[in-house]
């Protein structure tokens, strides 16, 4: 809304002094046209916002010119600035407006608290790229537009359409009454229902979504953290799972995470292959899975996936053999 856009341009000049009209663009996500509309529509609003002509130009708003909010004390401040710092701007495709609120909540501290604040919270990390193994933490990419509209189907209790791509199946459109969103360590998943029956979707495999106008079959007020556990509980005790001990390229290892429904164990080993123990839908899943990576994963258990993966390969080879 451009409401909120005015709000944010004019918290980045209080906070960041003169900006040129470019910076404020690339800020904003917004064209640098649209950048000059709006400091014109400052400027008529009585805003004192001016422009300083030249090679190193751009705009600033005069000197003593803020709005401040004593509310937050010292820490409920840090602890807001530390959980913004973290990489959960890339889950559910609210980085725009985490970074418009940290904007916010920077300008409304008094002059006292606003500097040791930001101070301090460039003391604390929070869920960095890598570990110390130098192993890369991968978040599930999700389209804005498909995540906006599942958003917005949650949040209004309305039917959601999905094109869901399950591992090895395909890919159909369903239509699911959403309960709730999940995410665990960057992976994103929609709690729903399907037909009064239990469903858990990983919105990585969204492909598209669609918001229905139709209300959604659900309860009025809903306990997510319970309903994750039991969930949990139900699919690692789940029916035909299969659980399976691999070793795994390093290079093929998120490949097999994200082809597996779960991982129980990780070790890592003497040759640099680590082992996992990982769980998927049934035989059949995990023998598609693992036949995708080829030389860069194997099969240490159980017996009858080895047998059928090397009978396999063993007819592939025979058909390309030499004659």
């Amino acid at each position: 809304m451009r409401a909120d856009r005015l709000v944010s341009l004019v918290l980045l000049l209080r906070q960041r002094g003169q900006l040129t009209a470019d910076t404020l663009a690339r800020e904003l996500e917004v064209s640098t046209r649209t950048v000059l509309r709006d400091i014109e529509a400052l400027s008529a609003a009585g805003v004192p916002v001016y422009a300083e002509r030249g090679r190193h130009g751009g705009f600033a708003l005069s000197p003593g010119f803020r709005t401040e909010l004593t509310g937050l004390n010292h820490d409920e401040a840090l602890a807001l600035l530390t959980a913004g710092s973290g990489r959960g701007e890339l889950v559910f495709g609210l980085g725009s407006a985490l970074a418009s609120a940290m904007r916010k909540v920077v300008d409304a501290l008094p002059e006292s608290h606003r500097a040791s604040a930001s101070d301090a919270a460039q003391r604390f990390l929070v869920d960095p790229e890598t570990d110390l193994l130098s192993r890369r933490l991968v978040t599930d990419e999700v389209p804005d537009t498909t995540m906006i509209e599942v958003r917005r189907a949650v949040l209004a209790g309305h039917k959601l359409r999905i094109h869901y791509a399950a591992p090895g199946r395909t890919t159909q459109w369903r239509t699911v009454d959403p309960i709730g969103l999940v995410t665990v360590r960057d992976r994103a998943y929609l709690l729903a229902t399907r037909s009064g029956a239990d469903r858990t979707y990983r919105l990585s495999r969204v492909l598209a979504a669609e918001e229905l106008s139709e209300a959604a079959e659900r309860p009025n007020r809903v306990d997510l953290d319970r309903i994750w556990r039991e969930r949990s509980a139900r699919f690692l005790s789940g029916g035909d799972h299969l659980t399976v001990l691999v070793r795994v390229s390093p290079a093929r290892r998120e490949e097999l995470l994200d082809s597996a429904l779960a991982v129980r164990a990780e070790e890592p080993a003497a040759d640099g292959w680590p082992r996992l123990e990982v769980t998927f839908q049934d035989f059949r899943h995990a023998q598609w899975a693992l036949w995708q990576l080829g030389t860069d994963a194997e099969a240490l258990a159980p017996r009858s996936l080895r047998t059928s993966l090397r009978e396999r390969a063993a007819e592939i080879a025979a058909r390309y053999g030499d004659s």
